[in-house]
């Protein structure tokens, strides 16, 4: 007889492409059948059989406070009572907005969307119109959404797939994108010169998570700074998945560098869809209707999205939460490390507060031809038996684990007796 979850996988399957609305929750890159989620309460996730997972996923970022927080789904409720769309502004919005602007100071006046490829879409436009260039520079491994500039040599699910684009981009439209090695500053001088006066921005996570944690070089993004007001073009952070986790004021914030624009999303929507451009204001003064680039949406600004958000960030401002997470984020990477060690396995672990990725190689990792060098297939044995022991770990060997304050002590300890029995695998078995 069927069970329970047979009969929605095979319905899901029959309905939605892949039986996913997103490609990596297939799990088809560590050759298991997804997970399929009833609900989930503070770090735990459980799936339609009743079984419990420690989440390391974490709805892939945006949930800091745990999932279903009792203060945000509060203020999400009132928020509902009062109207779930209103296709005009609302006072949360301005507030969100507010908060945002005193937390990153390079950020003047924002514009909300619903998405990060959204945010990624319109930053572009508006940098070009801005500039009055057409070419645009991103770092292979970088994910920025899937709009068809951005996904050459993207990072996320393009990795877990080995796919190097899409099928359905053409070749012009990728003409104007420029895609360089992470963390190397002598490739994009040279293309600056190669291209004088044509490049209108360069784009790039400060923290690239979506080949797994890649940490800028020292002096990486300084570079990229020194480099961009040189040739007069912009430079674009892309913190949807580092705004407000690394630090209350983003990565720009820990490393102590303002770009010219900024894309947010995940935490600022806590847990709901949500994306933003922030910027100068004689940049942002160019988005319709005060200046000629255009951008709508009929759901931006959402208040339900908004009202999740400002929670999110009141909370985050009020607890000063980023020791805990570092103290916590500290003792996942020592725990792990001394395993791994122990048991002669080569890795390399990156972590920076609450964000971490584990890879199995000995080499050194600084972009993405590093990243493809570390052992696919160890790792997807090592999450098959993490999933087992009820361990939720990213189903992909290019993805980031989130930490989030509901985790605990007691969680990590858990994680940690999980791995030291995954790690007694042999490769390839």
């Amino acid at each position: 007889m069927e069970n329970v979850y047979q009969k929605l996988w095979t319905q899901a399957q029959s309905l939605m492409p892949g039986g996913v609305s997103s490609p990596v929750r297939a799990f088809r890159s560590v050759g298991l059948d997804p997970l399929i989620v009833s609900h989930a309460k503070g770090c735990k996730i459980y799936d339609v059989e009743g079984r419990c997972f420690i989440d390391l996923v974490m709805s892939w970022g945006p949930l800091m406070l745990g999932h279903a927080d009792p203060e945000v789904v509060r203020e999400v409720q009132n928020a509902v009572r009062e109207g779930s769309t209103f296709g005009a502004l609302s006072e949360r919005e301005i507030k969100l907005a507010q908060k945002i602007k005193e937390a990153i100071p390079s950020i003047e006046k924002i514009r909300f969307v619903n998405s990060g490829t959204e945010a990624a879409m319109t930053v572009i436009r508006l940098a070009r119109a801005f500039t009055g260039r057409s070419k645009i520079i991103k770092f292979e491994g970088c994910y920025h959404g899937h709009s068809d500039f951005l996904l050459a040599k993207a990072g996320s699910g393009l990795a877990t797939y080995s796919l190097p684009g899409s099928s359905g981009v053409p070749e012009e439209v990728l003409k104007s994108t420029l895609v360089l090695a992470y963390n190397d500053l002598e490739a994009l001088e040279r293309s600056f010169h190669r291209f004088p006066n044509q490049i209108a921005a360069v784009l790039v996570e400060p923290i690239a998570a979506n080949m797994g944690v890649v940490p800028p070089r020292e002096g990486f993004l300084q570079g990229l700074r020194s480099l961009c007001k040189r040739f007069g073009c912009l430079l674009i952070f892309d913190e949807v998945i580092t705004g407000f986790r690394v630090s209350f004021g983003g990565a720009q914030g820990l490393y102590k560098v303002q770009p010219d624009l900024t894309i947010l999303g995940k935490i600022i929507g806590g847990g709901f869809p949500v994306g933003a451009v922030g910027g100068r204001a004689k940049m942002m003064d160019q988005l319709a209707p005060s200046g000629p680039v255009y951008q709508a949406g009929t759901l931006s600004g959402n208040p339900v999205a908004m009202a999740a958000g400002l929670q999110t960030l009141e909370m985050l401002q009020g607890q000063n939460p980023y020791r805990k997470l570092e103290h916590l984020g500290r003792e996942l990477e020592d725990g792990l490390s001394k395993i791994l060690q122990m048991k002669k396995i080569p890795f390399r672990l990156h972590r920076i507060g609450s964000l971490m990725t584990l890879f199995f190689t000995s080499h050194e990792i600084e972009n993405y031809e590093d990243v493809l060098k570390s052992d696919s297939q160890r790792f997807k044995q090592f999450f098959k038996e993490m999933f087992e022991q009820g361990v939720f770990l990213p189903p992909s060997p290019f993805e980031a684990w989130f930490l989030s304050l509901a985790h605990s002590k007691s969680d990590i300890q858990k994680i940690l007796k999980a791995a030291s029995k995954a790690l007694n695998f042999k490769p390839n078995s």
